[in-house]
């Protein structure tokens, strides 16, 4: 069977026939763009200010005053740290302003990954276990749908198509569209040396003035890692959940909602492109509460996530 290009992305991409789209299938919704899905996280305790420093003069004194006693210096570690810190809430400051200006945010990322690469912090999520728990999108600067793996895998399948389709859908307008939030949920598995899990993408979905809502949910089987900071994942499939329009059926929607099958969006994106349903997910920065993710084959395409709860333990 060959699934149309069009007809795979509106899986997740639903647009009622009334908008007059004829490829649409009647029965889908449609995502939109809402970027206030974050919420603020209050900034680390520390006070410690930056300074622009001058040049000392040569008298003794002088330096002292200039630098402090070689007895109140603070260790590396603890200043490294404590500069990770301040980027970390600074970032956090940005992104959840109103109408965050895209390229402060995306310098705030950059400064926070080099902190936290030169202090030795927040790296090698892929072993280090802090990847795995459910995560809330904070920011992008892409459509909030670009963080589903599914989308990711879909440009690959159909690199000189998806980005038509996807800017067909990302201009409809609120109210006939209203998105999120989103959120993932990684389960990591195995001895350490070889990680295995899933990865679950759900994104809420409001059209028509919030009428119809869904969870539109992609998932995807952990594969193995890729280097010290990414994981291999394959897209498995996508299925609009919880929806309202069903669960107004009563017992038979209700029915429906809960054991209707899930679209094999994996092996359809497969079929068209061979290899396209496995992408890579690299994490530039993880830590307590703080994630940031890209799609490897689109490095300039980054996810902010702040951490709702660990793998199995206790929501934050």
């Amino acid at each position: 069977m060959i699934f149309p290009s069009s007809n795979i992305a509106l899986v997740a991409l639903g647009v009622p026939s009334s908008l007059g789209f004829s490829f649409l299938p009647s029965s889908t919704e449609i995502y939109g763009l809402r970027r206030d899905v974050g919420r603020w996280i209050p900034p680390p305790s520390s006070s410690r200010p930056y300074t622009l420093y001058s040049q000392p003069s040569d008298t003794g004194d002088d330096y002292e005053a200039f630098f402090g006693s070689p007895d109140d210096a603070e260790p590396t570690d603890s200043f490294s740290r404590d500069l990770v810190d301040r980027a970390k809430s600074i970032l956090l400051d940005c992104a959840n302003g109103v109408d965050p200006d895209p390229s402060e945010v995306r310098r705030k990322v950059g400064d926070l990954e080099k902190a936290g690469m030169q202090a030795g912090a927040g790296g090698d999520p892929t072993y280090g276990g802090l990847l795995a728990g459910e995560w809330e999108l904070l920011y992008t600067e892409d459509d909030v749908t670009r963080s589903s793996p599914f989308f990711w895998a879909f440009r690959k399948a159909f690199p000189s198509e998806s980005d038509q389709i996807f800017s067909i859908t990302d201009s409809i307008p609120a109210p006939v569209k209203e998105i999120g939030p989103a959120f993932q949920t990684i389960e990591v598995e195995g001895d350490g040396s070889r990680p295995e899990g899933s990865l679950i993408s759900r994104v809420k979905v409001a059209t028509l003035g919030g009428v119809a809502t869904s969870i539109m949910t992609t998932r995807c089987t952990i594969l193995g890692g890729e280097g010290r900071d990414s994981l291999r994942i394959r897209v498995d499939s996508t299925k609009p959940e919880d929806s309202t329009v069903l669960k107004g059926l009563g017992p038979l929607g209700e029915f429906l909602n809960d054991n209707g099958p899930a679209f094999p969006s994996g092996d359809a994106l497969d079929k068209a492109a061979p290899g396209s349903a496995e992408v890579v997910i690299q994490t530039t920065y993880c830590d307590e509460n703080l994630r940031i993710s890209r799609n490897m084959m689109r490095p300039d395409d980054y996810f902010i996530f702040i951490r709702k709860s660990f793998q199995g333990v206790f929501d934050v």
